[in-house]
């Protein structure tokens, strides 16, 4: 925080891909921000949907036996394109609500189960799922999660995209394990797709130990890798899928947890007594309101089709970087991709993958560094093939500036 003062960026607007901070000064969204402007900047729909709302009522708390007509709308419109039959959805306020909602739901279903002993928690190394005493707690980013103390306890980590790891934790714990949560690609912890098979794997494990499966598709969810949901891209037939971020695309907070039936049976029956909890904004009627006309937009827009023509565009451009000075590798699926920095320069160099941050910012280009290592670049669906290969060439100039001042300076030697 002692770095921040005097150096803010000030934006001022955004206009499609493109934001302009106070000055004026043009920049190239390579992340849609958090990973959430998928329709891109200026959508005048999305606050026209909001306006008319908030003009009728803009909000009433969901307690109880209350509700309003976009957040019904809105849990009809969901539940119809879950990637679970049967869904009922709880409404919060993102996607760190949602994770905490659905470790609760978990916790609260093992308790009507009668096995109140199934309390363990497994996530992934690498994994990001919030910022909440739940997701802090599952963080598999080692820094994410150091310097809190014990928030919820009983959560184990197995390796990335080890099933064999999960089956060995799962025949030590089973009988204690509630749930493992997975994002079907991780995000925050470099852009990582899944291998081939893996989710299958982890599938049949989870069943064979009777464990809930939980996908965290709030960087993933609401078309970002084509289909509104990555479990249909993975095959995934999860239990709970928490999403946030896409449903709106930012333009109001909103999360949603998807529940399918083997949770739902329990916790809605009639002698399960109240589920004791809820937010201020759940069912927020303007943030529903903005969601259902952010949902027409991508599917009146052919936004989802649009991903999927732009993939191999994206692909390309961080494929062509792998010849790039600095560059390790890359990785990209749907409208996601991660470029890696070589490991050597980053041992020989701390700190590079946030100075090639900042060389991008100086050049107008906007991307963050994930843990340390890789640059994300999930931008918005309406950016054109153009766009994308402007970033891409940013990229390979930035890089290759970097290395040439590095071999200068005799930190690097050439390539």
């Amino acid at each position: 925080m002692a770095s921040v003062p005097g150096r803010e960026v000030v934006f001022a607007r955004g206009e499609g891909v493109w934001l302009y901070d106070e000055q004026d000064r043009r920049y190239l969204d390579a992340t849609a921000s958090l990973w959430y402007c998928n329709v891109g900047y200026g959508r005048a729909e999305l606050a026209d949907a909001a306006a008319a709302q908030l003009h009728v009522l803009h909000a009433y708390s969901t307690f109880d036996v209350y509700a309003n007509r976009p957040a019904l709308e809105l849990a009809e419109r969901l539940a119809a394109i879950a990637p679970i039959e049967d869904a009922v959805v709880f409404l919060g306020s993102g996607g760190s609500d949602a994770v905490d909602t659905a470790g609760k739901l978990v916790r609260r279903y093992w308790q009507l189960r009668g096995r109140p002993e199934r309390t363990i928690f497994v996530a992934r190394a690498e994994s990001y799922h919030g910022m909440h005493v739940f997701g802090t707690s599952l963080a598999g980013i080692a820094p994410n999660a150091a310097g809190w103390g014990t928030l919820v306890p009983d959560v184990r980590h197995v390796p990335l995209d080890d099933p064999a790891a999960l089956g060995e934790l799962l025949e030590r714990e089973g009988e204690r394990i509630a749930a493992f949560v997975g994002e079907p690609i991780v995000g925050a912890g470099g852009v990582i797709p899944p291998p081939d098979g893996y989710w299958a794997e982890v599938q049949r494990l989870c069943r064979a130990h009777d464990v809930l499966l939980i996908a965290d598709e709030v960087v993933t969810g609401f078309g970002r890798t084509g289909p509104w949901f990555a479990c249909e891209r993975y095959g995934i037939e999860p239990d709970i899928v928490t999403g946030a971020k896409g449903v709106t695309s930012g333009y109001l907070p909103l999360g949603v947890v998807l529940c399918g039936p083997r949770v739902r049976e329990l916790l809605w029956a009639r002698d399960a007594g109240p589920f004791r909890h809820g937010y201020t904004y759940s069912g927020h009627a303007a943030a529903c309101a903005v969601a259902l006309a952010n949902l027409d937009l991508i599917e009146r827009e052919g936004l989802r089709e649009r991903v999927r023509a732009l993939e191999p565009v994206l692909a390309a451009t961080v494929a062509g970087l792998a010849d790039v000075p600095l560059v390790g590798a890359t990785r990209c699926a749907g409208l996601l991709a991660g470029v890696e920095l070589d490991a050597g320069a980053r041992a020989a160099v701390p700190g590079l993958a946030e100075r090639a941050v900042v060389r991008l910012r100086e050049r107008g280009v906007l991307t963050r560094a994930l843990v340390g290592h890789s640059l994300q670049l999930s931008p918005p669906f309406t950016i054109s093939a153009e766009e994308l290969a402007q970033i891409g060439e940013a990229i390979a100039a930035v890089l290759g500036e970097l290395h040439a001042e590095l071999e200068a300076e005799g930190v690097m030697s050439a390539r």
